[in-house]
């Protein structure tokens, strides 16, 4: 493996301390490859030509706030890549969607896209609990607004959630007294025109909201606890959670290997679970985070275990 594309939001927006995508591009390059980048809009395809985009050829400088410098910027066919990482971040809607249809032509060009687009499109990050029902907290998937009400009224305590989001962006608690429900409900599903997610409330949010990395169907031995701060409900670090980096214990590894096992083998080479307690919240595929933050606080070097399989499933193909 010599040359990585990585499918990005702007260079200039990367929040270099804490970015995975960026740990990920370091990693290579102490390994000698060579990195190159674009965004999702400058892919393109022609009827009787192979997808392209507008790649910058890029090196990282080791310094801050100007990390990177630009070397070269050209059109390229992204089947000449040894491997092609889209790391773009929700949220996931049509233009996420276009995307993987393109980066999917790539692989019937010949080139290894990495996570797999069409399961990119088959597992969008809140509804692919769905596979594993036993072992998420009670859930609805909705437009309706008294099927919302409906299941406050048996759990009393739900957590309500837009099924694009991220970063904890747009979620809300809806307590015994059912304070606001109404207008939650219609900020979040637009009056019906848009459907949402809504969760029992899950107590033991309070010991962190734990991302669990899992790669090439493998659990990562450390998971990050999110843990919220002061009257804040969300852990998301994107919010002021707390980032605690723990070991992973026997039951979580039970859940990270089952759904590892099923998942691998569609292509998705790294997936971060979202566990609250032994529930799982949300299944990642997109751009899952973390790997600094666990390295940081553990040393056990996760960039590196991903490149590790990058190169194995690189060689494979």
């Amino acid at each position: 493996m010599k040359k990585l594309l990585f499918v990005v939001d702007p260079l200039d927006e990367f929040k270099v301390h804490k970015d995975t995508t960026f740990s990920i591009m370091r990693e290579a390059q102490l390994r000698g490859l060579h990195i190159a980048a674009c965004l999702p809009r400058d892919i393109q395809w022609k009827s009787g030509s192979f997808v392209t985009a507008t790649v910058q050829q890029i090196s990282l400088t080791g310094s801050y706030p100007s990390w990177y410098r630009v070397h070269d910027t050209k059109q390229m066919d992204l089947k000449d890549f040894d491997a092609v990482l889209m790391r773009k971040d929700p949220p996931f809607n049509a233009e996420y969607i276009y995307a993987t249809h393109l980066l999917e032509q790539v692989e019937r060009e010949g080139g290894n896209v990495v996570n797999r687009p069409r399961s990119l499109r088959d597992h969008p990050e809140k509804l692919a609990i769905m596979e594993f029902s036993h072992l998420v907290p009670p859930t609805l998937v909705t437009r309706n607004a008294a099927s919302v009400r409906d299941f406050h009224a048996e759990h009393g305590d739900i957590i309500l959630k837009p099924l694009d989001g991220m970063g904890g962006k747009g979620i809300f608690r809806v307590g015994q007294g059912a304070l606001n429900l109404g207008v939650i409900i219609e900020t979040l599903n637009k009056g019906g025109a848009e459907t949402i997610m809504v969760q029992r409330f899950v107590s033991q949010i309070v010991d962190g909201d734990k991302r669990i990395l899992i790669i090439n169907g493998e659990p990562v031995p450390f998971v990050l606890a999110r843990i919220p701060q002061g009257t804040e409900v969300r852990g998301n670090l994107a919010v002021g959670g707390k980032g605690v980096a723990q070991p992973l214990t026997p039951r979580n590894r039970e859940i990270a290997e089952f759904i590892g096992r099923a998942l691998a083998p569609r292509g998705l080479l790294l997936i971060g679970l979202d566990v609250i307690g032994d529930s799982v919240t949300e299944i990642n595929v997109t751009s899952p985070t973390g790997f600094q933050e666990i390295t940081d606080q553990t040393g056990f070097n996760v960039p590196a275990l991903f490149v590790d399989a990058l190169e194995r499933t690189t060689r494979a193909t």
